[in-house]
């Protein structure tokens, strides 16, 4: 196993959690990546969720889009804590799903998507149910 002074940027078990997950960069430089750059994998993420309709935004953010300032990470906050993500999600879903079992895919599903694609470990992801879409009315032919 490549040690942990050579230049291939290789990582062994005994170094640091941080400098495994970029916060501290590699002999290259600093490796950062931004929250909004979270917020898009979760919500990404989220709305492949079969059930999730669409991220609910705070009324701010309703407005901001109306002046045509529409945000990618509507409906979703992201803060570092202790070294780990935590992630709140504002969603909208379809009527008749089960709340419960949505609420745990996107949280499983969320969790793999940052910590695959950043590296950066999750500490906490709430779901914040804040709304229901009605179904769609049949069109009669």
């Amino acid at each position: 196993m490549p040690d942990a002074n050579n230049r291939g940027g290789a990582v062994t078990a005994d170094q640091d959690a941080s400098e495994e997950h970029g916060e501290d960069g590699t002999e290259l430089g600093a490796i950062r990546v931004h929250n909004s750059v979270i917020a898009a994998i979760a919500r990404l993420a989220a709305l492949k969720v079969p059930g999730v309709v669409e991220m609910s935004g705070s009324f701010a953010e309703g407005l901001a889009s109306m002046v045509g300032k529409a945000s990618f990470d509507r409906g979703i906050k992201v803060d570092m804590e202790d070294q780990k993500v935590n992630v709140d999600l504002h969603i909208v879903i379809a009527f008749g799903v089960r709340i419960p079992q949505v609420a745990w895919r996107i949280q499983n599903d969320v969790r793999n998507a940052v910590e695959d694609m950043t590296g950066k470990k999750i500490g906490l992801i709430n779901v914040i149910v804040q709304g229901v879409r009605p179904p769609e009315p049949a069109v009669s032919a």
